[in-house]
């Protein structure tokens, strides 16, 4: 495999892992406020019909993306009332709405446009286009560098970059500030939290809208970025593979963008089934390069990548004592 090959590889596993880690850092929030959030798919979904909905219809991305933060903002809402407000099962509430997307995603979809529960391609205005950064031309001739920061770091839409962005910014907020304390103390003990007069209920829903924000931006990046509209099912399991994900970074924002990067690595590959080939020497079938993502999926929850203890008030529901 030749460099160029190499580049176009980590440019595509770029491209793939950014819905990945949008969602990833969506479940981290929530889960480490204590609430499990099963419906990510879900919520990536509802905001990539919406946003490339309203995007088509209006013919700007912008109100398109704000369209998907807003649903999104709703499955995440009815997701913290049935686990936080009623107490219910955090689990079934998320697969629940999974359900729920994947139906009426479709059925809107066919109402607006009757194209088989698809939008209208995205062209122009409609989409994030590929930004190019300061001197990337000039700098393409610089020996392995200059195309490493010309192809793989330059060329991305937007929304790649805010991704990129939301790890160092999310580990500054857990970390960092007096809100993302309270936020782990929740996912940990929330009777102390309870205890020291800060609202444990408060704080959860915040995590839930944080969630519901960052969902909407991973199903707005793919209809109007990655893709050029909506498609039945498009996210295919990527909230899932999120969860392994999050699972696999042990609930650390930086560990997050690495495993993601792992992900999309597998997911590049499916695309590239010539690189596996001229690497390994011998014939790959292409389903099954389409199933390594998920195959790691199965692997990551099955425990092979060592012990990953959760928040242990993870999945509880807070019942104040009197």
């Amino acid at each position: 495999m030749d460099y160029a090959t190499l580049l176009q590889l980590l440019d595509t596993t770029l491209r793939l892992a950014t819905p990945l880690l949008f969602a990833c850092l969506a479940g981290l929030y929530s889960e480490r406020a204590g609430i499990f959030d099963i419906g990510l798919e879900g919520k990536m979904l509802m905001a990539a019909m919406a946003s490339a909905s309203v995007a088509f219809l209006t013919g700007s991305v912008w109100v398109g993306m704000f369209a998907g933060m807003a649903a999104s903002l709703v499955l995440a809402g009815i997701h913290g009332v049935a686990s936080i407000t009623f107490r219910g099962n955090q689990l079934i509430s998320g697969v629940a709405l999974n359900f729920v997307a994947s139906g009426i995603t479709v059925l809107i979809a066919q109402r607006l446009f009757g194209q088989g529960g698809r939008t209208p391609p995205l062209a122009g205005d409609a989409r994030f286009e590929a930004i190019t950064l300061p001197l990337a031309e000039e700098l393409r001739g610089v020996p392995v560098l200059g195309p490493l920061y010309a192809e793989v770091i330059s060329g991305h839409p937007l929304l790649v970059y805010v991704a990129l962005l939301m790890v160092p910014l999310t580990w500054w907020v857990l970390y960092r500030t007096r809100f993302g304390l309270r936020l782990r103390a929740v996912g940990e003990n929330p009777a102390a939290v309870d205890t020291a007069g800060i609202s444990v209920v408060g704080l959860r829903f915040a995590a839930v809208a944080i969630t519901g924000i960052l969902c909407g931006l991973a199903g707005a990046y793919m209809a109007t970025a990655l893709q050029a509209g909506f498609g039945r099912e498009m996210t295919a399991g990527r909230g899932y593979i999120a969860l392994a994900a999050l699972i696999f970074a042990k609930w650390r924002p930086v560990a997050a963008l690495w495993a993601c990067l792992l992900f999309g690595f597998f997911q590049a590959l499916a695309l590239r089934p010539d690189v596996v080939e001229a690497v390994v020497q011998v014939k790959v079938p292409v389903p099954f390069l389409d199933a390594l993502p998920y195959v790691l999926t199965v692997l990551v929850l099955a425990g092979f990548v060592g012990k990953a203890i959760p928040p242990r008030a993870g999945g509880e529901p807070y019942v104040k004592e009197r």
